[in-house]
């Protein structure tokens, strides 16, 4: 899954908004939600699939924490339209500067 397939979800943005305060467990992060415990393992997972989250064994437990490389893909996505929005004004830029002359 790409990570903004993964973001498109409401839910996974929250888990992502409640890791970034701390890494969680699984159990942790679903009392966090009116979402059942099996429904938040799934949208972990795909956090995961995705780049965004990553696991770290503690004793019986994985502990979830955001992994900041995954938004890299994001980040370019959304630059791309920065590049863009720049030029646009660059070229209103230009044509203002030519009619005040």
């Amino acid at each position: 899954m790409h990570a903004l397939d993964a973001l498109g979800n409401p839910v996974r943005r929250e888990i992502l908004a409640a890791l970034r305060g701390r890494p969680l467990a699984v159990h942790e992060i679903a009392d966090l939600f009116p979402v059942s415990r099996p429904a938040i393992s799934r949208h972990v997972r795909l956090l995961e699939e995705a780049g965004l989250v990553e696991a770290t064994r503690q004793g019986r437990q994985s502990v979830y924490a955001v992994r900041l490389q995954g938004f890299a893909s994001v980040r370019e996505f959304i630059d791309d339209f920065w590049d863009v929005a720049l030029e646009r004004l660059a070229v209103i830029a230009k044509a203002d500067a030519r009619t005040r002359r």
